[in-house]
């Protein structure tokens, strides 16, 4: 008997080492900094920084929790050390069959500081890669994970690429010989390297690196005329890094037939109808389609249409990216 008069309560079992590592990650990694610690299972998607207002959700994603696989957590874990106080890890189902998964480090919303727009100043870059993951971000890795065939064996680049997400998908889904994922801010590409030493194990034979790669700067050497494909979403936004982009699409691609640049980009006004005069200007070959996908399509037309309430402010002119394609004339190669 106790002092109390009760019988003592037995002690607990022991946890197991796998309670043991979730504790250390629901300490460590899927908690909002605060004087009062969340309760974990009110951690959600609203916490990864992402465009106000909507995405298209074919990539879907949730902060590591207990329906996550062993390798998901380990990866995580193995993150314990390179996340910061306004990160969370966030797990992304890439849309294929028995498909692999990645683990990314992405920002907690509201998180840019004085610190991100000090160095966006001295190097004369945009702070967008660290504000949010943007929708054609989710649509170009969609794409692009269903067009693997365009990457078999191929030198990859993507450009202005915020967390990584379509470069990683590329990486995982695909033969890919080779993919680089770049970005002019080195707070991103800081986030860009985490990423893909998380998600070493997905990658196969393809070679896969990060790169600080700013558009109005001379590229180096060994990247002019060396690569098969050049991807990005959303990067025609900005029309004075118009010309800048077009050179530095044009100086990637190999001169093949077999090159192009896959670009996902809104309309944004007359944004992408200058970007593509540019194009016209410096010697490029486009398309421009509408309808390139048709599930990417459907929910389009539903948003558009009031049938998805999902998205109540959706508006296609800044939200749905049409599909650019460049290329080289068939003189430049031939």
């Amino acid at each position: 008997m106790d002092k109390g008069g009760m019988d003592a309560a037995p002690p607990p079992p022991p946890r197991s080492p796998a309670s043991l590592r979730w504790s250390i990650l629901r300490k460590s990694l899927l908690r909002r900094p605060s004087a009062a610690p969340d309760d974990p299972s009110e951690v959600n998607t609203k916490n990864v920084s992402r465009k106000r207002g909507g995405v298209f959700n074919l990539i879907p994603c949730h902060p590591v929790d207990d329906s996550d696989s062993v390798e998901v957590v380990e990866a995580t874990l193995r993150a314990k050390d390179l996340v910061g106080p306004r990160d969370v890890c966030t797990r992304y189902k890439l849309p294929l069959e028995n498909g692999p998964g990645l683990v990314m480090i992405q920002r907690m919303e509201d998180c840019v500081d004085l610190n991100d727009f000090e160095i966006s100043t001295r190097f004369d870059i945009d702070t967008t890669g660290l504000v949010c993951s943007w929708p054609s971000e989710d649509v170009l890795a969609y794409f692009c994970v269903n067009h693997p065939f365009m990457f078999r064996s191929k030198r990859v680049i993507e450009l202005g690429s915020g967390y990584g997400l379509a470069g990683l998908a590329i990486a995982a889904s695909s033969d890919a010989q080779e993919v680089v994922i770049s970005d002019g801010n080195p707070n991103v590409v800081d986030y860009i390297q985490h990423n893909i030493s998380l998600n070493a194990q997905v990658f196969g034979a393809t070679k896969v690196q990060s790169m600080i790669l700013h558009w109005n700067q001379d590229l180096v050497s060994d990247v002019l005329s060396s690569f098969d494909v050049v991807v990005a979403s959303d990067c025609t936004f900005f029309k004075q890094f118009h010309e800048s982009l077009a050179c530095t699409v044009k100086s990637l691609l190999k001169r093949s037939e077999v090159s192009e640049a896959i670009f996902l980009s809104p309309k944004r006004g007359d944004s992408l109808v200058k970007f593509i005069e540019k194009i016209k200007e410096i010697g490029l070959d486009y398309k421009l389609l509408e309808n390139y996908d048709t599930h990417v399509w459907n929910i389009h037309q539903k948003l558009l249409k009031g049938d998805d309430s999902t998205w109540a402010n959706y508006d296609p002119d800044h939200c749905y990216p049409l599909l650019l394609r460049m290329t080289f004339p068939a003189h430049e190669y031939k």
